[in-house]
Formats: structure tokens, C-alpha cells, sequence
């Protein structure tokens, strides 16, 4: 091509069609009339924002977080929050408690108050300006463990110098990572008694052992003054983890508790309980719920002064410029009583308060009544005539009375009157054995001598125990075995027509697409519970509703006592044993009974056989309770298929009826043996309250090919007569090699059925008919739990703890 010739198009060159736009642009503003979008508007605001604003924009956004964070840090523990709460957890059974805290106290500058009631100690040192209250959790209560984990601040792991922990302490560090938890500090103990030569081995193993458990950890000493000083440094300076479930809740942790009797009993009565107030304000018309003991109200908050400040007279001031507007004076009888001892913060208002309604009370009346009409009751009347038969009785004998002879000439064969008469029977001998067992058992009592059991009989008592357990873990087992092997198969009972049997079942064309009404055949249990109309939506309602408005009550960290009503005695009991006492005050509606769901996984420490419907113990965020759950597959499908047993290998969903909470929520999983020791069998999360969550169980029958052709097979031992086949004929039929098909017709009178299938069966193959029906769950909530037995450290241990059982 010549230079500076230019370029010319063929004939061939693409021709584009004009861009219109602007055109389409115009008639969309037009439809529109002036109406703009929300989220337009929002994206043009955005739009608008220079660089520099929106890099002034994120600064500022940084900095109210990073200032959100150092003022939680300054108040934990300092002068205007509550004393920063450490709970102590030896995990390992050589280390001693006194020892432990005998190194805290090690900073000769600070003030130490100790506990009389439970070890522990509040520490005030004015060269951190930070109060600190120490709190020893012991190991062999798991209860007492799991309630201060709820409410520390920070937990202190002491380790064992040669071990680290021992099984018992790895078992409580499963537990409380799969509770949630908090901010956490490590420290090792006897470092210094070890041999010379065998130290620097010692702390090898131990930085092994801790970066399995915790990878970014740090271990420190508490052998010296100086070493003490250097943890406490840390505990205040550390960042501070949030558990979820407490985030938006008020929290306590009683120091002192007092029992006042009521008027008609003195097994309930008002508890005056005393503490500082943790992570939320405390609103005097909200219920409190008190951890293993249940919910109750609250009367009034007292604003005592401060036992543990750290500048007396600055404190004063604080609380009267703080409190000024909110207390009053409490007179009784006209008589003043002293500004320190009494002084009235808050007053529940009765048009405020929560209830403690947790259940509906179902109406029977509530559903539609028809009176009867005249010919009803003309046919009714006739009926009764034509019943009324001609007895001989002997003279005296009463109408009721006669209505009990038996005529000689009466038909007594049937079912119904066998039955009653099997059931009188059995009450009569039941009655009799209890009368003679009573007897026997005040004639042993009478006869009875104090003996020495040999060590073979010990053994023939464990045996037979051991045999009993034995037994029924293997008949579980076997069980779960088969429901792998075969999943929801059963035999179709031969003396009982399938279609009586399995009456309350239906075939489904497809288990995912075919629909299924929620609110369908529902069970009395469900009159009895609380329903959302959207849950996730009231959950995001009273959380924002916490943030937006500024609830009047008590303060975090002020030092307050709480008036809780109609508490039971056992609650000051268990206080006075020296177990924790644990307060949450409830958001609205956590009061109320319905139908919680849970996410749950298999705890890789137990293989345990965990039927469904089988009794476990939970411990749900704040609460625990005994329930007997339901287990079905998680998926995102609106049908969910039941499972028989608790799967090791998949996530799955239990169900219970239990008080509502809030997500997110850590949940554990605990079976009872019988010696009373928990066990830990899955650990998971809060998933939803939904009671119209539809949980499936499928029933398969099975049959097997009898004759076989192209496409048609004759079937037997699905059934077992004519009707059956005939009344499941409209139900597809699946083979376990994956063909389809249907039931064609009846063969002869003996459940021999004749099916046409997709394509030509094999002579190994089996047919089956899935069913279909909705399950519930029992209404089998319990808040009260049993205390656990203390956990065997090792396998001797536990071999005599069930022979003292026995």
C-alpha cells in the first residue's frame, strides 16, 4: 500500500445499531413521575462524597471505635466500672487452691478483702488503679464451672508444671470452648520445686501442649512478687473477648444474699441478693432469671454503698451526683431510717412489669359447638331404650349397682371388654404386690443386721449391674447398626392390615417439591406455646429497641441489691453451699414456651449410642434444662427428614419445646449415666424458634421381585392381602437400584402385586414404598437439673464411685 493512502471500508464492514438510551432513559423518567428509589437516592449521597470526606468519614468511624474500646477497657475494673472478675480454674488435681491464690495476693501495695463464704478474694491496687475479684471455680462440680465462665471477665488456667492438665481438666476445657470463651489468661504453677535438669524439659512440654489448645497464648509464671505483678499488668491491659448470648443482657454475680420468709410459708419468700451490675442496665420491670433455679420478678433496687472502692470519698460523691435524681427515701410508719443503710433506687411499675406467663391456657370450648336438634335427641333416647335389658338381681341391689352384673346369656368376647377386663386384673395384682412388698419390706427392716459384704459379692453386684447396662447398650446399638444398613425400613406386620397400620402416613411424589401445611393435624401441646409471625424480624425489633432508647435503671457497675419475689428456700441453700449465684435479666418474650430449634454436632470425645426421644441435659446461653429432642437433617428445604438416631457424622437439628432465647446462643449437649455423672455428647448453636419447622418421618416397605419381564416384575411380601395392595396402589414405587415405577394390579388374594418399572429389574434388586408422616416433639421440658457427680479423674475412680452407688 502506498504511504498516506487511506483505508477505506468494504462492502462487508459491521454495521452497529445507534445507541438509544437517552430515548429509554426519558420514558423510564417519565413512568416514574417524580417517584426516586431509596436505594438510588442512598447511592447518589454516597456518590456525591469526595475523597477527602470519605476518607474523613472512615478516620472518624476508626476512631469512635478504637474509643469504644478503651473506655470498656478503663471502666472494667476501674473506678466507675464493676472490679474485673477472674475466675480461677486449676486444671489439674495436684494443684492446691490456697497455693494459687496465697501467689495472687503477692503484691504487697494492694488491699485484699477476702471471701469468708467461698475461696476468693477482691483485690484493689492503687498502683494499677484497678479492683480485681477473684473467684475459684472447683473442678469437681461442672455446674459451678459452666455458670462463672457465663459471667467472667477473664478466666486464669493454672497449669500443672509436669502435665499441663489431666483428663478431667481436658474435659472441662471442651466444655468451655464449645460454651464460649471469654478472655483468658495461662499460668503455671512449681515451676521452681522441679529438679534443676528437668525444668527446661518441663516448659518444652508445656509450650507443646498449650499451642494445640491455645496457639497465640503466653504462659507466666507465679513463683515471685514480681511475676504476680506481671499478670495482673496483663489481665488489665489484655483485650476482652464478648460472649454473645450476654451481650444484650444484664448479668451478676451475687456477693451476698439474704432470705427473708413470707407470711404463709417459710419455704418461699423475698431474696435480697447483692452484687455489681454487668454488661447491660439493669430494668427493674424485667424478670431475672437465676441459673439452674428459674424466672422470677423483681420488687425494687436498693443502691447500697460500695464495699470495695478504691477512693471512698470520690465514690460518695459520684453516687449522690449519679443518684440524686433516682433515689428515694423509704419510710416506714412514718419513721425515716438512716440515708446509708436504705436507699430506694428503683420501684417496679405494675403496668409495666413482664409477666411470668410462660404457657397458653388452651380453651376446649374454643372451637365451634353445635347444639343437637330434636330428631338427634329422639334417636339418642330410642337408642338408650333399645339397650336397657331385663336382670335378675338380688332385692336391694341399687340401678348403678346392676349396671355392673354380667348376664349369663351376654356375649363377653369381645375386644373391647378383654381388654378392660386384662386391665382390672393387672390393677388388682399390682395391688396386691405393692400391699405385699410393704409387708415384706417392714419384716426385712425388722430383721434386718449390719453385715460385711465380701469382695465377691461386691463383684457379683457390679456384674450384674455392668450386664444390665451392657444389654441395653448393645440393643441400641444393634439398633442404630440397622438403620444404617437399612434407613427407615420396617416388616409389614402380617396379623394387622397395613392399611390400618400405617393409616396416619402418605405417599408423596417428591419429598423436596410436593407441599406440605404446616399448620395440619397440629397436636394439644401447640395450644400451649407462643408463635412469631416473623421471628427473625422481632428479633431484630428488640434488639434495636435496646440500643435506640436509654432504659431507666441501674447502671453497669453499680453496686446494687436486687428484691426478687417468691424465690424458693432451695435457691438460698444452694447459695450457702458455696455454689454460685447466677442473675440474667430476660428480654421480652424469653419467658414463654415454644418450640426451639438447635443445630448440634457429635462431640468427638464420646461414640456413645444417643437415640432420638432419649432424655439429655441442655445448657442453652444462660439456661439449662432436660428435654428429649428430636433430630432431623439441616437443610435448606421446608421438609426435613427425621433421623433415629444422633449421626457422628453430620450436622444435625434438635428439636425441643423449651423457653424462647434469642440467637446467637451456644448450646451443650449432656447425657446422665447412672451414676450420675455427665457426659458431653454434642455441642452446637441456637438456630430459630420455629414451631412450624416440618419434620418428616419416612417409613420404607420393602418387597422382592418374584417373577420378572421387560418392564414388569411380580412383587411379594410388600403385602400381604388384596385391599392393602389396592389402597397403596396410588404410591410410585422406587427400587434400591434406582428404577421407578408403580403398582399395575392385585395378583390373587395373597399381597402379590403386579408393578411396571422405567426399565427391566434385576433378580438382586428390592422394592420399596416410601410413607410419609409428621412428627412433634414430647412435651418433656424440666428446668430443673440434678447436680452432676463429681468427674472421675481416672478409670479406678470411676469403678469405685459406682460401687459406692450401689
Amino acid at each position: 500500500m502506498a504511504a498516506g493512502a487511506a483505508h477505506r471500508a468494504g462492502a462487508l464492514k459491521q454495521q452497529n445499531k445507534p445507541h438509544k438510551g437517552r430515548k429509554h432513559r426519558g420514558g423510564a423518567q417519565r413512568r416514574a413521575a417524580g417517584r426516586v428509589p431509596a436505594k438510588t437516592l442512598s447511592r447518589r449521597r454516597r456518590r456525591d462524597l469526595s475523597k477527602s470526606d470519605r476518607r474523613h468519614q472512615a478516620l472518624q468511624l476508626r476512631r469512635q471505635s478504637k474509643e469504644a474500646v478503651l473506655t470498656e477497657k478503663r471502666n472494667l475494673g476501674g473506678r466507675d466500672g464493676p472490679p474485673h472478675l477472674v475466675v480461677v480454674l486449676p486444671l489439674h488435681a495436684g494443684l492446691l487452691t490456697h497455693r494459687i491464690l496465697r501467689a495472687l495476693q503477692s503484691d504487697g501495695a494492694a488491699v485484699v478483702h477476702r471471701d469468708e463464704r467461698a475461696e476468693g478474694f477482691v483485690l484493689l491496687s492503687p498502683q494499677f488503679k484497678q479492683r480485681w475479684r477473684f473467684v475459684t471455680a472447683h473442678m469437681g462440680n461442672l455446674h459451678a464451672v459452666l455458670d462463672l465462665a457465663k459471667v467472667a471477665d477473664t478466666l486464669l488456667f493454672v497449669l500443672d508444671p509436669l502435665d499441663g492438665w489431666d483428663s478431667t481438666g481436658d474435659y472441662y476445657l471442651s466444655c468451655l470452648f464449645a460454651q464460649g470463651l471469654p478472655s483468658y489468661a495461662l499460668a503455671v504453677l512449681g515451676v521452681p520445686d522441679l529438679p534443676q535438669k528437668k525444668q527446661a524439659d518441663a516448659k518444652k512440654k508445656l509450650g507443646k501442649a498449650i499451642e494445640k489448645r491455645f496457639p497465640d497464648a503466653k504462659l507466666f509464671p507465679l513463683n515471685t512478687e514480681q511475676e504476680s505483678l506481671l499478670l495482673l499488668r496483663h489481665l488489665a491491659a489484655q483485650k476482652q473477648r464478648h460472649l454473645a448470648f450476654r451481650d444484650r443482657r444484664a448479668y451478676l454475680l451475687a456477693h451476698n444474699a439474704e432470705f427473708v420468709p413470707s407470711r404463709d410459708s417459710d419455704l418461699v419468700g423475698n431474696l435480697k441478693v447483692s452484687g455489681y451490675v454487668r454488661g447491660w442496665t439493669l430494668n427493674v420491670n424485667s424478670l431475672v432469671h437465676i441459673v439452674g433455679h428459674g424466672d422470677f420478678q423483681m420488687s425494687q433496687v436498693d443502691a447500697p454503698p460500695d464495699p470495695f472502692t478504691l477512693n471512698p470519698r470520690v465514690a460518695k460523691g459520684q453516687q449522690k451526683k449519679g443518684q440524686d435524681m433516682e433515689i428515694q427515701d423509704d419510710s416506714v410508719n412514718g419513721v425515716v431510717e438512716m440515708e446509708e443503710v436504705i436507699k430506694v433506687l428503683l420501684k417496679v411499675d405494675p403496668r409495666k412489669q413482664e409477666s411470668l406467663q410462660s404457657e397458653v391456657i388452651p380453651d376446649p370450648m374454643e372451637g365451634e359447638q353445635t347444639w343437637p336438634t330434636e330428631e338427634e335427641l329422639k334417636d339418642a333416647e330410642g337408642s338408650l331404650k333399645k339397650r336397657r335389658k331385663v336382670l335378675k338381681v338380688p332385692k336391694g341391689t341399687s340401678n348403678y349397682q346392676a349396671a355392673w352384673i354380667v348376664d349369663d346369656g351376654e356375649d363377653g368376647s369381645e375386644e373391647e371388654e378383654e381388654d378392660d377386663n386384662m386391665e382390672d386384673e393387672d390393677l388388682m395384682e399390682e395391688a396386691s404386690q405393692v400391699v405385699e412388698s410393704s409387708e415384706e419390706e417392714e419384716l426385712a427392716e425388722e430383721e434386718c443386721e449390719t453385715m460385711t459384704i465380701a469382695e465377691s459379692a461386691r463383684d457379683d453386684l457390679y456384674d450384674e449391674k455392668v450386664d444390665e447396662d451392657e444389654e441395653q447398650m448393645l440393643e441400641k446399638y444393634r439398633q442404630e447398626r440397622l438403620d444404617q444398613m437399612f434407613p427407615d425400613e420396617v416388616d409389614t406386620p402380617r396379623n394387622l392390615p397395613a392399611r390400618v397400620r400405617f393409616q396416619k402416613y402418605r405417599g408423596l411424589k417428591s419429598f423436596r417439591t410436593s407441599p406440605w401445611d404446616p399448620k395440619e393435624n397440629l397436636p394439644r401441646d401447640y395450644a400451649r406455646i407462643f408463635q412469631f409471625q416473623d421471628f427473625s424480624r422481632t428479633r431484630k425489633h428488640v434488639f434495636r429497641q435496646l440500643e435506640k432508647e436509654e432504659t431507666e435503671g441501674a447502671m453497669v457497675g453499680w453496686y446494687v441489691t436486687l428484691h426478687i419475689c417468691s424465690v424458693p428456700i432451695s435457691v438460698m441453700e444452694s447459695f450457702r453451699q458455696g455454689m454460685p449465684m447466677v442473675l440474667f435479666s430476660l428480654l421480652p418474650h424469653e419467658q414463654k414456651m415454644s418450640v426451639l430449634n438447635f443445630v448440634v454436632r457429635r462431640h468427638l470425645g464420646n461414640s456413645d449410642t444417643v437415640k432420638a426421644k432419649e432424655e439429655l441435659i441442655f445448657h442453652c446461653g444462660f439456661r439449662r434444662f432436660r428435654a428429649s429432642p428430636l433430630y432431623s437433617q439441616h437443610s435448606s428445604a421446608d421438609k426435613h427428614k427425621l433421623e433415629h438416631f444422633l449421626r457422628p457424622d453430620a450436622a444435625l437439628v434438635a428439636t425441643v419445646y423449651a423457653p424462647i432465647a434469642f440467637p446467637p446462643a451456644s448450646v451443650l449437649l449432656f447425657k446422665q449415666r447412672s451414676n450420675g455423672m455427665h457426659d458431653l455428647i454434642a455441642t452446637g448453636s441456637l438456630l430459630s424458634v420455629d414451631p412450624d419447622r416440618i419434620i418428616i418421618k419416612r417409613l420404607v416397605l420393602s418387597g422382592h421381585p418374584f417373577k420378572i419381564f421387560s418392564k414388569t416384575a411380580v412383587v411379594r411380601y410388600m403385602f400381604f392381602n388384596r385391599e392393602d395392595v389396592l389402597w397403596f396402589k396410588p404410591v410410585e414405587l422406587r427400587t434400591k437400584w434406582g428404577r421407578r415405577g408403580h403398582i399395575t394390579e392385585p395378583l390373587g388374594t395373597h399381597g402379590h402385586m403386579k408393578c411396571h418399572f422405567d426399565g427391566q429389574l434385576k433378580s438382586q434388586d428390592t422394592v420399596l414404598l416410601n410413607l410419609y408422616k409428621r412428627v412433634f416433639p414430647k412435651w418433656t421440658y424440666d428446668p430443673h437439673v440434678p447436680e452432676p457427680v463429681p468427674w472421675a479423674r481416672n478409670e479406678q475412680q470411676l469403678f469405685m464411685q459406682e460401687l459406692e452407688m450401689e
